[in-house]
């Protein structure tokens, strides 16, 4: 295993930063154009009116249609991968042989074994890869996620999780990959869904087994467009997971989970529940100092948590407050987090920086993967080599 060793050449005390693919790739631009540590520096496209729109946005970066070119870059440290999912693997691997740190986007790869070849080029080189699940980082989310693992739930047994969007024909058949299983590796699952996939094994803990059905309902592809599964996990829970790109006109993604000491339910990133049971011998919680009881807490949760990532960070930020783990640190500050693909970047940034581990590395995002695969395969639709 190649030795990682801090960054201490920044070009003009910043990383530099480069997107490959400027679809969702776009997001990545303006979450390094907006990071104070880093600076973008150069796009890469095949589609010469994408880069002309990148260009009208960020007119100080340079672009390329050759791939090569853009790894014989000398200021570009960092490279998000932003290609369609089965080409992740081969350009992220190239990218860290060429010296580069790469944070990919969802899904990892499309199979174990071709996510595999990222995390074994990691190890081989030395470079830092990251995969982008933000999801995590929601305020919300890792509010939640602090309660299961305190206990503040009680014993969690179940979980339901629905993604409930719309797609019409025309995302599918443009571009000509998504909605296929060479190019996509699957459909409303992998595709739309893997997000909430991380989320539920987040939250919930390691998978034991799935049941599932799918099927293509509204649209003319080759992978599915709805899927329900019944997913068990090794703590004995269990969870109801849903996906679908049927459910017109585009509805939300619902997350609830359900313990003996009390529940929350969550409607996208806005809080819709957080009821907790308190102790036989306790009237109150203590917050901050103040007593609150079971249903001023509820209330409490909701007024600071409900209104969704972006307004809870908004009053945290005005409070003088942070989510507490969940920070930057900058010349010493704390700062709350940042939200969706901004932070992503920021925190791949970061770890370039101190020489630290991405949020998310390629063993925990093939968690995820695997999950979608077993769904799939459980539903019977999962093609054999």
């Amino acid at each position: 295993m190649a030795k990682r060793k801090e960054f201490t050449d920044m070009k003009n005390g910043k990383i530099g930063y480069a997107v490959l693919g400027l679809g969702i790739g776009m997001a990545h631009a303006e979450g390094a154009h907006l990071c104070e540590d880093c600076e973008l520096v150069a796009a890469c496209d095949l589609d010469t009116l994408r880069l002309e729109k990148f260009s009208e946005l960020y007119p100080y970066a340079d672009t390329y249609t050759d791939f090569d070119r853009l790894l014989k870059d000398e200021r570009v440290d960092i490279i998000s991968i932003c290609l369609p999912s089965s080409m992740h693997a081969e350009f992220a691997v190239s990218a860290m042989e060429a010296g580069k740190n790469v944070l990919i986007e969802k899904p990892i790869d499309i199979t174990p074994e071709r996510a595999m070849l990222i995390e074994q080029a990691r190890l081989r080189t030395g470079k830092l890869a990251g995969v982008v699940h933000q999801n995590r980082f929601n305020l919300d989310m890792y509010r939640i996620k602090s309660a299961v693992e305190s206990g503040g739930l009680g014993k969690l047994y179940l979980g339901t999780f629905a993604v409930k969007w719309y797609r019409e024909q025309s995302y599918y058949d443009r571009g000509g990959w998504r909605g296929t299983w060479k190019y996509d590796g699957g459909g409303s699952l992998m595709n739309q869904s893997i997000h909430t996939v991380d989320l539920m094994q987040w939250l919930m803990g390691e998978v034991r087994s799935v049941r599932s059905v799918a099927g293509t309902v509204a649209h003319n592809i080759e992978t599915e467009d709805m899927t329900a599964s019944l997913v068990e996990f090794e703590s004995g829970a269990v969870a109801t997971f849903v996906s679908t790109t049927c459910a017109y006109p585009g509805l939300s993604t619902e997350i609830m989970l359900y313990g003996t000491g009390g529940s929350i339910e969550a409607d996208g990133d806005r809080l819709k529940r957080w009821n907790v049971r308190l102790p036989e011998d306790r009237d109150f919680i203590d917050i901050g100092g103040e007593e609150l009881s079971e249903e001023d807490y509820s209330d409490y949760m909701l007024e600071i948590y409900g209104k969704g990532n972006r307004t809870a960070a908004k009053l945290l930020s005005e409070a003088g407050l942070c989510a507490d783990g969940v920070t930057k640190a900058s010349e010493g500050e704390k700062r709350p987090i940042t939200y969706g693909h901004r932070f992503v970047v920021e925190d791949m940034v970061r770890a370039v920086k101190d020489g630290k581990d991405p949020a998310v590395m390629p063993l925990e995002a093939m968690k995820s993967l695997k999950i979608v695969r077993d769904i799939y395969d459980a539903a019977g639709i999962l093609p054999r080599d």
